[in-house]
This record gives C-alpha cells, structure tokens and sequence, in this order.
C-alpha cells in the first residue's frame, strides 16, 4: 500500500467516528426539539452537514485509491448513513489498515512474496 492510499483511509477512518457522533447528537437534539423548549438542531445538523460530506468526499478518495469492488464500497457508504454506523466503519477501517501494514511488512523481510 503506497502513502497516499494510506492516508486516504486514515482520513476516512479520522472522520467516521466524528460523523458517528454527530449523527447520534443531532437525533438527541431533534428528541429536545419536539419535547422541550432546547433547539440546537440548527447547529448540529450544520456540524453533522459537514461531517457527513467531509466522510463522503473522504470515502470517494478511498474508494478510488484502494480500488474497493462496489460491495466494500456500498458497505461503507451504508455505515455512514446508519446512526453508531460510523464506528463500526473505523473499526473495520483500523483493521484493514492493520493488515496493509503487516503485510507490506512481511513483503519487506521477505517473508512473502508479493
């Protein structure tokens, strides 16, 4: 894996646990807004705007750059639009990266050849 594939997913991992929580604060803040006279959806659907195109932008990138088959693809899109979505996508995300590295690693020693 080269260094700009790297960071591609590090960028896609960074921003995924963010938008997860986000989109869970921006569902309490809309529960606020129909049972109390608290209304920061304004500001939170903002923010949750903002992650959410940053993921999609970052998830386009990765996409491109890992060359994803469209079902790995559509799983992480699927994640981002899932509420605690955004959390499983980094952990897989952490795992992926995990493996990329041992691998190239184990090219490295010449313990594999690839």
């Amino acid at each position: 894996m080269d260094i700009k594939t790297a960071s591609a997913l590090r960028r896609l991992r960074l921003v995924s646990a963010p938008e997860a929580v986000s989109f869970l604060l921006l569902i309490i803040c809309s529960v606020l807004k129909r049972t109390t006279d608290f209304n920061a959806v304004p500001v939170m659907g903002m923010v949750h705007g903002v992650l959410f195109i940053l993921y999609v932008l970052f998830w386009l990138d990765a996409w491109n750059r890992t060359k994803w088959n469209v079902k790995t693809a559509a799983l992480y899109f699927i994640l981002s639009v899932l509420p605690a979505g955004g959390f499983f996508a980094e952990r897989k995300l952490k795992r992926e990266a995990e493996a990329a590295v041992i691998a190239s690693r184990a090219r490295r020693e010449g313990v594999v050849s690839a």
